[in-house]
């Protein structure tokens, strides 16, 4: 893939970048290197205070950098600054929130007696260069929830972006320079993919984290596993959407759409999966489909707009693919099911999708295995809770879900039974800074966001110290 900004509402390239050659990553490379050894050192004081100045500046870019995001991959702007602004409440949490989350952590002196020290703790040191392979979907956000605990624990970073958002990984570079981080903390990477292993087998580099696809996380994992270095990966994701008799079915049907489309459909935590149960199957099946009918496709530039193109031409291609692949074997398109009609002004050279839901799936379908990247769900009825957990359970990921219910023993059950990171009750699943975030399965391992997230990068230390002298 070229390094190139394609507005994917009409398919007009608007930005072409050159890769960077051996010499700039080299001399990145030091840099990252050189900063992480006095970087390391500063206090939170610090850091919070040149995190927060990054946040003030985002919160000033809002409008700018949002226009970027819509013009790179194709979300509606109103979602684009709702993304910004998120972005500079995380960097504000964890620059307030940092220096707690990493105390020196004292257990009880008499669970240490036995071991012969007059006192023990546990301190968390930063590891060194994070190398971040990150993804076009949520091109800000996916990048600061990586690089906010990360410089916060005193690490410095090097993002790798996707190739098709090259103006929003230079913009964050950008910003942090701006904020006043020393030279080399953080720093995009304009490479391609065919990069990736020689930097993350360089010695500069300590840990790596990657948000993307299943194949993408295999090689990185491949690659650090080689070096014995320390990954995270999110990868993807088939979240179901549990809808029980118990349910508010009419709000759950709303909430389903935007549980669905948000993105355009493109993320991994969009519910993909809606498992109704037979009770109330009939009318949230209704409800759910007039509210995707009535969405609005067009241009993501327009405020009115619901639902904006694909972000490449090969992601439609695949999605087609699943769906007529899907309605081949007998499913059912009880709304959507191809391109949209009536598109002008050269939005019909645009790479949209209609909003689609998907009735009657069956295994020999490849939608039943196979991560729904667009505004395409697919729906399931369900006889009861064992066989709507067994069918929730019926994929090779566990991201999140989602589980509309007012039963108590329903809500045991799910938390016990669905295989995945998250579990969210009467709602869709969301981010949050002050909340883990991660997958089982194929989706991935390890922890973002929170507590768990900082302490990724972190060498957790055992100081020990001996017997007082007398």
């Amino acid at each position: 893939m070229p390094i190139a900004t394609v507005n994917p509402a009409n398919g007009e390239t608007l930005r072409t970048f050159d890769a960077q050659g051996a010499d700039e990553i080299e001399r990145r490379l030091a840099a990252a290197d050189a900063a992480f050894r006095a970087y390391r050192t500063t206090g939170f004081g610090e850091r919070s205070r040149l995190l927060n100045r990054a946040a003030d500046l985002l919160d000033e870019d809002q409008q700018d950098i949002a226009r970027t995001m819509t013009l790179e991959m194709g979300k509606p702007l109103k979602a684009s600054r709702a993304e910004a602004a998120k972005c500079a409440k995380a960097m504000r949490w964890y620059a307030a929130h940092a220096e707690g989350l990493l105390a020196d952590e004292h257990p009880s002196p008499a669970d240490v007696e036995d071991s012969g020290a007059s006192r023990a703790y546990v301190h968390y040191r930063p590891l060194g260069t994070v190398l971040a392979v990150m993804p076009w979907n949520f091109p800000l956000w996916q990048v600061v929830r990586f690089a906010a605990p990360a410089l916060m624990a005193g690490n410095t970073g090097l993002l790798k972006h996707a190739s098709n958002v090259p103006q929003t990984a230079l913009y964050l570079g950008d910003l942090f320079h701006r904020a006043g981080f020393p030279a080399g903390c953080f720093q995009t990477l304009l490479v391609g993919s065919g990069a990736v292993e020689a930097i993350l087998r360089d010695r500069r580099v300590a840990a790596a984290t990657l948000t993307g696809s299943e194949p993408a996380g295999r090689a990185v994992a491949a690659v650090a596993g080689d070096e014995v270095k320390h990954t995270v990966l999110e990868l993807g994701g088939s979240d179901p959407y549990l809808v029980l008799p118990s349910a508010d079915v009419a709000k759950a049907a709303r909430t389903a759409v935007t549980a669905r489309v948000q993105n355009n459909g493109q993320s991994c935590i969009a519910a993909k999966r809606f498992i109704v149960h037979t009770q109330v199957y009939e009318e949230f099946a209704e409800r759910f489909t007039v509210g995707m009918r009535d969405l609005s496709v067009g241009d993501p530039l327009e405020e009115s707009t619901d639902i904006g193109p694909l972000a490449s031409e090969q992601g439609r291609t695949d999605l087609e693919e699943l769906v007529d692949d899907a309605v081949r074997h007998g499913a059912t398109a009880l709304c959507g099911g191809g391109r949209p009609e009536g598109l002008t002004g050269g939005l019909e050279r645009g790479w949209f999708y209609a909003p689609t839901v998907l009735a009657g799936i069956t295994p020999a379908m490849r939608i039943h295995q196979e991560e729904t990247f667009g505004p395409v769900a697919t729906l399931y009825r369900a006889e009861s809770l064992d066989e709507a957990l067994a069918l929730a359970n019926d994929t090779p990921f566990g991201l999140s879900s989602n589980v509309w219910t007012r039963d108590a023993e329903e809500s045991r059950r799910c938390i016990r039974d669905l295989e995945a990171g998250g579990v969210f009750f009467n709602g869709m699943t969301a981010s949050h800074p002050a909340l883990p975030f991660g997958g089982v399965k194929r989706s991935g391992y390890g922890r973002e966001l929170a507590g768990h997230g900082i302490r990724e990068f972190c060498n957790a230390t055992t100081v020990w110290y001996g017997p007082e002298p007398r």
